[in-house]
């Protein structure tokens, strides 16, 4: 009985202020998977301002040969991967995880090519930049080894 009086008052505290409780871990596993299909999704879609939308202005992608600073970087190197009328590869995430104070989030998850064959993995570090908002800040992609050589 204690128990549902003292929720109760945190329930009504919250109501009378506005103030919401942070989600919890899981609804923010959530975002960052629901924001790393969109973002691939973009690829898909061959829209490449969507893509762009999704970086932080502090991004850093591996994606040749030196690390891209910005976002003007970043598009300028993937502008190649959004031209024609077919996507090059996809990508989907299959592990997230975000840090307990809830501002950084990492995914990783395979890359394939138009055939469905595996070709990579990715790995990305998102910040919340706003509530439920998440952009990209870092990523890098690798080959995956085919050790039947």
């Amino acid at each position: 009985m204690r128990y549902s009086l003292v929720a109760a008052g945190a329930a009504l505290a919250v109501a009378l202020t506005g103030v919401q409780a942070a989600p919890a871990n899981a609804e923010l596993k959530q975002q960052v998977a629901d924001t790393e299909r969109a973002f691939a999704a973009t690829m898909q879609a061959r829209d490449l301002a969507a893509f762009t939308s999704f970086l932080s202005e502090e991004t850093i992608f591996y994606s040749g040969p030196v690390p891209l600073r910005g976002p003007a970087q970043v598009t300028q190197f993937w502008k190649k991967f959004y031209d024609g009328k077919d996507a090059p590869f996809s990508w989907e995430p299959d592990q997230v995880e975000v840090i307990d104070s809830g501002v950084l989030a990492h995914s990783s998850g395979p890359v394939y090519d138009p055939k469905g064959k595996l070709i990579g993995r990715f790995n990305s570090v998102w910040r919340q930049e706003a509530p439920g908002k998440w952009r990209i800040v870092f990523d890098k992609g690798q080959e995956v080894c085919d050790c039947k050589k």
